[in-house]
């Protein structure tokens, strides 16, 4: 029976891991821990092919402990209390080392099964680390999370994904990889390293010679002209900011769906649509730059491929949303007018009077502070705010 690539390539060492840097290297949590051999129980959140279980088995292994796996989607909860019994006896016995008790997928296991682990975690017979694709804020009982650091992985980067296509080539020397192919690899992967080793696997089974005609006949999947660093990856975003600015939620949709399909980064749309609440949406509605950030944090702790309706749900908000681009407008001619004139000074009276110095040179004296509340008494004031030469300018002209 052949043993397949993405086992044959699962590192074997911290040092052979890829991704997840926010965790792993010097002064990181995960790396803090096992130098210190103190192993907390912990739950690892994120997407598929992040390296969650591979993390938990390099933390068995170099921490020495007996590793006990359980998959949440077989395992009921006799298997979780003989687990649980193994690891008193290991505790118990002459070496009393310690157990890892690794659940992959907790976010199957139901309410009495996470119950059931709670007083051998409480009690550190085990050491848990699950993992799950799902918020464990909702994926898992209260009790349990309280119990557990809980660590956020993140979908592997283009610079990552193509280390893992190095490791593959390395793996495979006779195997020759078109650059087209390996940026259709990138892109087919969208963060997940198990999806990328499996589509060069199933490649190899037909030629050593890899190329993007190859991939698309044995996956299955068209191929889609972009080019992430070049004038595709430019035009589609043109061509996506474009459609909303001329409300069009449709043209929107696939334009999106182009840039999902090819595996660009969520979190370059979420921010190129936060900019744009803001240039081309501004004060005709306010909420959109709300829901844009929203978006853009949602995206980032959700990940792909479930962000992909994050993504629409908010471009189509903007491109049905009023726009206006009198903030933008404004903040540019005030910017152009501050780099090419010579201003005025600021009015003294606007100026802060810190100590008696400034205060007898007249900084802010006659100077109302809020003009809205005299006025209420029926006080008219009149005060400037510009500077001499720019009296009566309008930056801000709303529509």
């Amino acid at each position: 029976m052949v043993t397949p690539l993405a086992y044959v390539l699962r590192p074997k060492t911290f040092d052979d891991f890829i991704g997840q840097s926010h965790l792993i290297g010097t002064d990181k949590p995960i790396t803090k821990m096992i130098a210190t051999g103190e192993i907390f129980s912990m739950i690892f959140w994120g997407p598929p092919g992040c390296g969650k279980t591979t993390l938990a088995h390099l933390i068995a292994n170099a921490t020495q402990s007996h590793l006990v796996a359980l998959s949440a989607v077989e395992a009921g909860k006799d298997e979780v209390r003989k687990a649980i019994a193994e690891a008193q006896k290991y505790r118990d016995g002459l070496d009393q080392s310690q157990t890892i008790l690794f659940v992959d997928e907790i976010h199957r296991f139901n309410k009495a099964q996470q119950d059931s682990l709670l007083k051998a975690v409480e009690e550190g017979i085990v050491t848990l680390i699950a993992t799950t694709t799902e918020n464990p804020g909702f994926a898992v009982i209260p009790a349990l999370v309280s119990r557990c650091h809980v660590y956020m992985l993140n979908a592997l980067t283009i610079d990552e994904m193509s280390q893992i296509i190095d490791r593959c080539l390395t793996h495979m020397p006779q195997v020759a990889l078109e650059l087209e192919a390996r940026e259709f690899l990138q892109s087919y992967g969208a963060g997940d390293s198990r999806r990328i080793i499996n589509a060069f696997e199933l490649a190899t089974k037909v030629s050593n010679n890899i190329t993007v005609e190859l991939l698309a006949t044995t996956l299955q999947k068209k191929t889609l002209r972009y080019d992430k660093s070049g004038e595709d990856h430019y035009d589609t975003i043109s061509a996506f900011i474009k459609s909303m600015r001329g409300d069009q939620p449709d043209a929107t949709l696939h334009y999106l769906a182009r840039m999902i399909e090819v595996g660009e980064d969520p979190m370059f749309i979420a921010r190129r649509m936060v900019i744009f609440a803001s240039e081309d949406i501004g004060n005709a509605q306010p909420t959109a730059l709300v829901v844009a950030t929203a978006c853009m944090q949602a995206v980032h702790v959700i990940g792909m491929p479930e962000a992909r309706i994050i993504l629409a749900q908010c471009a189509t908000y903007l491109a049905t949303a009023k726009k206006s681009t009198t903030s933008y407008v404004g903040i540019t001619e005030a910017i152009y007018d501050v780099q090419t004139m010579s201003t005025d000074p600021i009015p003294l009276h606007l100026r802060n009077p810190v100590n008696k110095v400034v205060e007898r040179e007249g900084y802010g004296k006659g100077h109302t502070r809020y003009p809205y509340q005299e006025e209420k008494k029926g006080k008219k004031i009149e005060q400037e705010y510009m500077p001499a030469n720019l009296k009566g300018k309008k930056y801000y002209r709303p529509d």
